[in-house]
């Protein structure tokens, strides 16, 4: 048999080889010429090619390969030459003109007359070669493509030129690397060939160039690991390019077709987690071979090589940036690194494996760690956090807790301070968008997002969507920690993605118990056996015991499971919560909370030792679970205070933050806690006191106090909570929430605290107290900012009514309710009465503080932009420079105000068709916004859509388009992409899109920006209506005039319920549907209609 396969592999000198790519090679008698280790193969003198040379590809053939054929097709049945797809120029060079392609030639054979060596000889020729090749151009761009074997010869060529300085430069240019079947994990096939090999000894056979090629072999991974770090390092792009047909092996050494067949690299060899990934329709022997440009896997190699090429400045800019990034990286750990974290070994490894974003670069990768509560999936995800930042020093790392919205929010502020996102201090500024698409950006560099207590699904998915703020991006990674098993499913996080944290084992339980104690406490393992079993290894329970030995130097183990067992079981039920349910905390005697237990005993110590740490301990329990600030706990001394914070340290009742002004509670203390007060009847004592230390603290939020009542929100709203009905007593802290609400946009919690207030107000003061007035007045202003204008205008009526009976008509507070009502006629189109009330409130401030106030020139300003909408221009005009006029002289050229005037004045000048003067004036706004408040306001972003549509009246589309372009893109940064919709910064591009009766664009634009509305604004929005009408006109001139009706039928009916029946544009759908129904010939179902209606 032996003397068989020699004698059929002697004979031959035109079959492929047992391994890589099947192309000719010689016989044992003859020896090739020894050439050149770099050829160029194109371009080549007879190409006559007069492309400037912008990047190197070099190409490396696979095992037994000759390089002459490694890359040529041939038909057998055809008398053409083959096609050599590197240097032919109908295929590779017509995809990449301006590339350079080199051959890499060195000797692969092992099975006959074979040379004596080794896959890392290899490598290194390949650099050392290099280097003296591209001597003149060092610092061109390289993109190595390699077929199988190759594929490791170049990974051993990049990391010895890494280890020499005098090479490093090669890896330094390297842009990207294709690996074709690389088997990086070896392969099945190796043992074949070392048989092979074996049997073809006396023909000069030698196998010490596939020795490493045994599947998952430990010398072949760890120089994948190696290669792995130097990518991330460098940033070198890879695409790895997998066989999905088997090849007929046993065919290459003469056996009969078909005995040995399989795929000769499997996907998990030729492909490394976190690299790109193509799929080939070829077998391994093809997956260097094409037959012409029409090949499909021609297509998809030479594809991506183009694209390879025209990014190649862009990885280098990326490269550059990295390099930066691990300066400018960010950490954001709330709590400093755990020196007492013990084991969790295996779950730290299976984490850390897929964690980073490296780790898949195909994705923005999802984990989730799950488990009960008090389990230690914080104390994982903290350790896990800071061995991704020694890892991964470019990695930015964030925690972000979800215990409730304010929290999230706070966070994700923080977020975006540190990524310097434009607008995040704005007070109205939407934070989550704005980090969302702050993170998603590619110049947000690497990041890992610990999303921490993802428990409320309500919090997650439905009141808040948190889930929906998410960011994106291939170089981010999330990871979540949550008791509620459900989040992983809602998040489409896949199992083997999900980490479930079970008890700790025993001998995990007695290190962590022995953290900080002295050997006389411990005893032996058997001793602390029965108190773990107690404790149920809840590493929670474990570290409030170790911290109360420590603290009690005296009590040792054995004591402490006396003081558990002696404790009064009924006692333990009423402070014992059951949360082996997802949705509710349980009473259940047969199932003890380990946490209660522990913390009734360390609690009865506290009291004893420290009353000020237990009182500190009532108190906190009110308050927010995370970020607690200590200027709210009661007045005492310093030093006082800094000792009882000690003390509920110490019992890991609190936990430190990074910032010394702040703790965090645990949440299972605070709910045993709050049980405790209701149980001893002090429940309502402790309210009132923390309700009126906020009340005192909490202040009237403005700009330049922020951060306080940012930081206090929580709290408020946690303490908000807790209070069944609100007292007049703690009215200005509830007045300062609301209003903290309106200036952070969250117009529907303001409407919903208003209308407690309102209510508190008016049954405890009555109606006509200005206490009841001023939150009716906040509570109109809310409703206007929803959308709600038929309620706010009732509000406003009747705030005006009282006001005029308590007051009098020319009181400052009725004159403002009057404006504000003003303005509520205007939103609903009500121009007649607007103007009329406008004048008299106008009359009544010249009177009563003069022309030249504020208040009396924003009258006049409001009325003028009235009679711009009654067709009024002329009018309108005289007064819009007036007002400009007296704005300059009183707040000066370039204040806010006067810009806005100019704006209207422009406005005015558009509205006559005066587009060339409103032109210049708007070129001159633009100018003045950007100089006054910068590029990035919205402010900036509304003249530039001003002067946007001015230009498509003027016929300059290619300006106005261009201009466009910039608004989107500052909008998207600035407001967000949803909020910019909300601007209806896309409004300019349907116009365009329908003056160019590019109606199918216009639709595809006009169905995003009402989804949008929607879900920002909400469906029964004024503002979505509009572009329910901009859908049914772009349907309709379609002559979709089916699915137009269904949308106009929408908008009718909802006009209907907002607006009312009479409202102007309640009538304009009305007239729109019957126009619809004109189109479509139903002239009956019209009759019937306008009967009815």
């Amino acid at each position: 048999m032996h003397r068989r396969v020699w004698s059929k592999i002697t004979r031959s000198s035109h079959h492929g080889d047992v391994a890589a790519d099947g192309s000719h090679t010689s016989s044992s008698s003859q020896r090739p010429t020894p050439r050149p280790a770099l050829e160029v193969l194109y371009p080549s003198p007879s190409h006559g090619s007069s492309n400037v040379t912008e990047v190197d590809i070099v190409a490396v053939h696979g095992l037994g390969s000759k390089v002459d054929w490694a890359w040529a097709w041939q038909d057998k049945t055809s008398t053409q030459p083959p096609v050599h797809w590197l240097k032919d120029a109908h295929m590779l060079p017509d995809k990449v003109p301006n590339a350079r392609i080199i051959a890499y030639n060195y000797e692969s054979r092992w099975h006959v007359d074979a040379p004596k060596i080794r896959l890392q000889l290899c490598g290194e020729e390949l650099a050392d070669s290099l280097d003296r090749f591209r001597a003149d151009v060092p610092d061109r761009p390289i993109i190595f493509i390699a077929h199988s074997l190759g594929g490791l010869v170049v990974l051993h060529a990049l990391l010895h030129a890494d280890r020499n300085e005098n090479l490093k430069h090669l890896p330094a240019s390297t842009v990207r690397f294709a690996p074709l079947g690389t088997p990086f994990r070896g392969t099945k096939m190796q043992s074949l060939a070392k048989k092979v090999a074996w049997i073809l000894g006396p023909l000069g056979s030698h196998d010490g160039i596939i020795t490493e090629l045994e599947q998952d072999d430990k010398h072949l991974g760890d120089m994948v690991h190696a290669f792995a770090e130097l990518r991330e390092r460098l940033v070198i792009p890879t695409t790895c390019f997998i066989e999905l047909y088997d090849s007929d092996y046993g065919n290459k050494i003469h056996l009969p077709n078909g005995l040995i067949r399989g795929k000769v690299v499997e996907e998990e060899s030729a492909h490394v987690p976190g690299w790109g990934r193509v799929s080939l329709y070829a077998d391994h022997f093809k997956l260097n071979k094409f037959e012409g440009p029409a090949d499909r896997s021609f297509q998809a190699v030479s594809g991506e090589l183009r694209t390879m090429c025209i990014n190649r400045n862009m990885v280098i800019g990326r490269r550059k940036q990295s390099k930066s990034v691990v300066h400018s990286s960010h950490f954001m750990i709330p709590f400093g690194r755990n020196k007492n974290f013990v084991g969790r070994d295996a779950i730290l490894e299976q984490l850390l494996e897929g964690l980073p974003p490296s780790a898949d670069r195909d994705d923005c990768q999802r984990t989730v760690i799950g488990g009960l509560g008090g389990i230690g999936k914080t104390q994982i995800a903290l350790e896990a956090a800071y061995r991704v930042r020694d890892s991964y020093p470019g990695c930015s790392v964030f925690w972000v807790p979800a215990i409730d919205l304010a929290s999230f929010e706070n966070a994700y502020r923080e977020i975006g301070q540190l990524l310097r996102l434009p607008n995040i201090d704005d007070a109205k500024a939407d934070v989550k968008n704005l980090v969302k698409i702050g993170m998603s950006q590619t110049n947000a560099g690497s990041w890992l997002l610990i999303i921490d207590n993802a428990d409320d699904t309500d919090l997650l998915f439905a009141s808040a969507n948190l889930a929906g703020y998410l960011p994106f991006s291939r170089e981010g990674s999330i990871l979540f920690t949550t008791r509620n098993q459900q989040i992983a499913a809602k998040l489409d996080i896949p199992q083997k993605n999900t980490i479930d944290v079970p008890n700790m084992d025993d001998i995990e339980a007695t290190k962590l118990l022995g953290t900080g104690l002295r050997e006389s406490q411990l005893g032996d393992v058997e001793i602390s056996k029965p108190l773990l079993n107690f404790l149920a290894n809840l590493p929670l329970a474990i570290k409030q015991a170790s911290a109360y030995m420590a603290l009690n130097s005296s009590v040792t183990v054995s004591q402490y499971l006396e003081f558990c067992q002696a404790s009064n079981a009924d006692l333990v039920n009423i402070l014992s919560q059951q949360f082996e349910d997802r949705y509710r905390y349980k009473i259940d005697a047969k199932n003890q909370n380990p946490v209660a237990t522990t913390w009734l005993i360390s609690f009865q110590h506290i009291s004893q030792q420290n009353p000020l740490a237990a009182d500190y301990l009532k108190f906190m329990c009110f308050l927010a679970e995370k970020d607690i600030p200590l200027s709210l706990l009661p007045v005492t001394s310093e030093r006082e205070k800094v000792e009882a914070i000690g003390v509920l340290h110490a019992y890991a009742f609190t936990l430190k933050r990074e910032t010394p002004d702040s703790v965090d509670m645990h949440r299972l203390v605070r709910l045993v806690m709050r049980n405790w007060l209701q149980e001893k009847g002090e429940w309502e004592d402790w309210r009132s006191r923390v309700t009126r230390r906020l009340d005192e603290n909490f202040p009237p939020p403005t700009q330049e106090n922020k951060r306080i009542w940012t930081k206090y929100l929580p709290s408020g709203e946690a303490v908000l909570d807790a209070n069944d009905s609100l007292g007049l007593v703690d009215y200005n802290l509830w007045f300062n929430m609301a209003a903290s609400y309106v200036v952070l946009g969250k117009y529907s919690k303001a409407e919903h605290l208003c209308l407690r207030l309102v209510e508190l107000c008016t049954k405890t003061l009555g109606n006509g107290h200005p206490r009841t007035l001023r939150m009716m007045g906040n509570l109109g202003g809310a409703l206007l900012e929803l959308g709600k204008y038929k309620k706010a205008e009732d509000i406003y009526r009747q705030t005006l009514e009282l006001r005029e009976r308590m007051l009098g008509s020319e009181h400052l507070d009725t004159l403002a309710s009057k404006y504000c009502l003003a303005i509520t006629y205007f939103t609903q189109n009500k121009y007649e009465e607007a103007e009329a009330m406008h004048k008299q409130v106008l009359e009544l401030r010249k009177k009563v503080i003069g022309e030249k106030h504020a208040d009396t020139i924003s009258s006049m300003s409001n009325l003028a932009v009235i009679r711009d909408k009654l067709g009024r221009y002329q009018e309108a005009e005289g007064m819009h420079r007036q007002i400009l006029g007296l704005r300059e002289k009183v707040l000066g050229k370039e204040h806010p105000d006067t810009l806005q005037s100019m704006s209207n004045l422009a406005t005015a000048r558009y509205n006559q068709k005066n587009y060339k003067e409103a032109e210049e004036m708007q070129i001159q706004i633009l100018a003045l916004y950007k100089k006054v408040v910068g590029e990035a306001h919205p402010h900036t972003l509304k003249s530039m859509h001003n002067l946007t549509i001015t230009r498509y009246r003027l016929g300059k589309h290619q300006e106005a388009k261009e201009i466009f372009r910039q608004t989107l893109e500052l909008g998207k940064k600035v407001l967000g992409k949803e909020y910019f919709f909300r601007f209806e910064g896309k409004s300019h591009l349907f116009y365009a899109f329908n003056k160019q009766q590019k109606y199918k664009k216009a639709e595809k634009i006009d169905r995003q920006t009402l989804k949008l509305k929607k879900k920002v604004l909400s469906k029964k929005h004024p503002s979505t209506f509009l572009s329910m009408d901009d859908l049914a006109y772009t349907l309709s001139v379609q002559q979709k005039y089916k699915e137009a009706e269904e949308v106009v039928r929408q908008t009718l009916e909802l006009r209907r319920e907002v607006l009312g029946e009479t409202h102007a544009d309640t009538l304009a759908s009305r007239e729109r549907l019957a126009k619809v129904l004109r189109k479509q010939g139903k002239f009956k179902r019209l009759l019937v209609w306008m009967g009815r209606t």
